[in-house]
């Protein structure tokens, strides 16, 4: 029952963090969810919250043929990267670089959200950096479980609109969750086992976070708890680092 009031606080509180500033469930999540358990594990209960938050995002809009044409080296390059990793695995030695790759990965998206205000604009070497940045996502995907670093800089770096930002975040991350199912499925680890029902639970709880942070997001200033919520990440990640 703790295990379960753990996956339950912590997918309603990554939820409100998404419902408030559209962005964060799978950073937090993860971030939080390793201090209780494996990231094999944490990652695992991932998978169904992410899987239905990002196809929502990536359908709510339409178009959604427009942009695979567009970024399919970039898809490509997150499916070979999964698959060949240059990075130890979540499955490797049951985690331990994981949580040090992960640390390292929120402390660097907390500076970059804090600090980093605009981007150079790279659309114009975008044919060969999005197989590269594509690649490097994947393999990051099937080492921390989220894929951040360096694939939401790189789209915002392309200066898409909102719109068109918020779909292709949600085409990539759709790929990439496939990607970490089908690598968590044939990669297992003895003495752990996938439960699918403890994701759909993590579902509902990520659902109820996100309405309620929907219900609180004009009552509060944007700017100022999206500094706090990169603050956070950043105190998260080097929590990570120094055990």
């Amino acid at each position: 029952m703790t295990f379960l009031a753990i996956i339950v606080m912590v997918f309603v509180f990554a939820g409100m963090i998404k419902g408030m500033i559209g962005l964060g469930l799978p950073a937090v999540s993860m971030g939080l969810l390793t201090i209780a358990m494996s990231p094999f594990q944490a990652a695992s209960l991932l998978i169904v919250p992410s899987m239905i938050t990002n196809i929502w995002q990536l359908f709510a809009e339409g178009r959604v043929w427009t942009f695979v044409r567009r970024f399919w080296t970039l898809l490509l390059g997150v499916v070979i990267g999964s698959v060949w990793s240059f990075l130890p695995t979540l499955s490797q030695s049951h985690g331990q670089n994981s949580e040090i790759l992960l640390g390292t990965m929120l402390v660097l998206y907390g500076i970059y959200g804090l600090w980093v205000k605009n981007l150079p604009n790279l659309s114009k070497y975008e044919r060969w950096l999005s197989p590269l940045v594509g690649y490097i996502g994947g393999a990051v995907t099937v080492a921390t479980g989220v894929i951040i670093i360096p694939v939401v800089p790189y789209l915002q770096s392309l200066h898409l609109t909102r719109d068109e930002l918020v779909q292709s975040l949600g085409l990539t991350f759709t790929i990439s969750t496939i990607c970490l199912a089908m690598f968590l499925h044939h990669n297992p680890i003895t003495g752990i086992t996938l439960d699918y029902r403890l994701s759909f639970i993590a579902l509902i709880a990520a659902l109820i976070g996100m309405w309620l942070g929907k219900k609180i997001r004009y009552q509060l200033n944007e700017q100022r708890f999206r500094r706090l919520f990169f603050m956070g990440l950043l105190a998260l990640g080097g929590y990570m680092l120094s055990h």
